[in-house]
């Protein structure tokens, strides 16, 4: 919205700044920062007042969590979106397709999560909105911005499927493009919700798949920079860094709360929401498969749990001792800190393997 600001320069002075994407991401990122720091504390505050139990725990999951998490509120991703809404819709350009489709997905999956939370919550225990509701309503939720998506993306780029390295390989996907992008932003969704598990292990990993992708997103949005990387142009999604630049402000906001021991969860309000738009990002910068390398923790977390239920069903025994994975090191004895900043190397790790596509000729 500020970006219009930019019509009041002459071409020099302050207001002149808006027109940079670099700037307004910037901006983007304070904003939403200072956001967390201004209503993290009043929000926490006020989910203790109407959760008097907090975040209903698995029975099933490792003892140690009905101890230390128990009481602990939920719903902590209402900060999150609050400071990556507030600061996109001010800081974005509102006239760019991306920038709705992103917070069209943000919203609707966070709405799911708001609404499974709060039934777990309300009825104090585990099952919230039924599995099928929400797999059927994210399905909806992705089939619309993969749509959209397809119809916004240049002529050559629409319904087709890139690849990473082999960057002269296109394939058509025609009609299947959609379900393809509904595969896509369903499973992050659902991967990023699996993984978080433990105090602080789903925020950072998300945060540094979404530095990694605004940098893809800023670099695909300009053409001198797709020249030289050689990778597809998509013009407009440069605009995506500023969303990708608020909802790294908006987590570290939230992660000072819920650094270890956690002050509040952010519960499926927010890491729905945010996995939907982690995947919404990749389809918009025809960036699909590399997500798959930068959120491979995400992926492993799902992977594990697959994994667990289909050969439990075959074998009535186990693979994991318990899932999702990080469960498993729970279980071996790793203590709940080395847990998540491992998996925080392994996401920094697989971020530059990301990145390092770009350039691969």
């Amino acid at each position: 919205m500020l970006y219009w600001l930019a019509d009041l320069s002459d071409g020099g002075g302050v207001f002149n700044l808006f027109r940079y994407i670099t700037f307004r991401a910037g901006a983007a990122f304070f904003t939403a920062l200072v956001f967390g720091f201004l209503f993290g504390r009043p929000l926490i505050n006020l989910l203790k007042r109407r959760q008097k139990n907090g975040q209903p725990i698995r029975e099933d999951g490792p003892q140690s969590h009905l101890e230390t998490k128990a009481g602990t509120p939920t719903m902590g991703g209402v900060l999150i979106l609050g400071g990556l809404i507030v600061s996109t819709l001010l800081f974005a350009r509102l006239d760019n397709p991306y920038v709705w489709i992103l917070l069209f997905v943000t919203l609707a999956f966070g709405a799911i999560g708001f609404a499974d939370d709060y039934a777990k919550v309300s009825k104090n225990n585990t099952k919230g909105v039924p599995g099928r509701v929400r797999f059927g309503l994210g399905l909806a939720i992705g089939a619309f911005a993969g749509l959209m998506a397809a119809l916004v993306h240049p002529e050559g780029l629409s319904f087709q499927l890139a690849f990473p390295i082999f960057k002269d390989t296109l394939v058509n996907l025609g009609v299947f493009f959609v379900p393809f992008a509904m595969i896509v932003i369903v499973g992050s969704a659902n991967a990023v919700n699996l993984t978080d598990g433990l105090d602080g292990l789903a925020i950072m990993p998300v945060m540094i798949a979404a530095a990694t992708l605004g940098v893809i997103a800023y670099a695909v949005g300009r053409v001198d920079f797709t020249e030289y990387l050689d990778v597809h142009y998509v013009p407009g999604t440069g605009e995506i860094l500023i969303f990708t630049a608020g909802l790294i402000g908006a987590g570290l906001g939230f992660l000072w709360y819920n650094a270890p021991p956690a002050a509040v969860f952010m519960g499926d309000t927010g890491s729905l929401a945010l996995g939907g738009a982690l995947g919404a990002i990749a389809v918009a910068t025809k960036h699909e498969i590399v997500l798959a390398i930068v959120g491979g923790l995400f992926v492993l977390e799902a992977l594990s749990v697959i994994i667990q239920v289909a050969y439990f069903k075959a074998t009535g025994k186990r693979v994991f001792l318990m899932a999702p994975i990080h469960h498993h090191f729970e279980k071996k004895g790793w203590a709940e800190p080395q847990i998540v900043i491992r998996f925080w190397i392994i996401s920094l790790i697989l971020a530059l393997i990301g990145l390092a596509t770009l350039k691969v000729r």
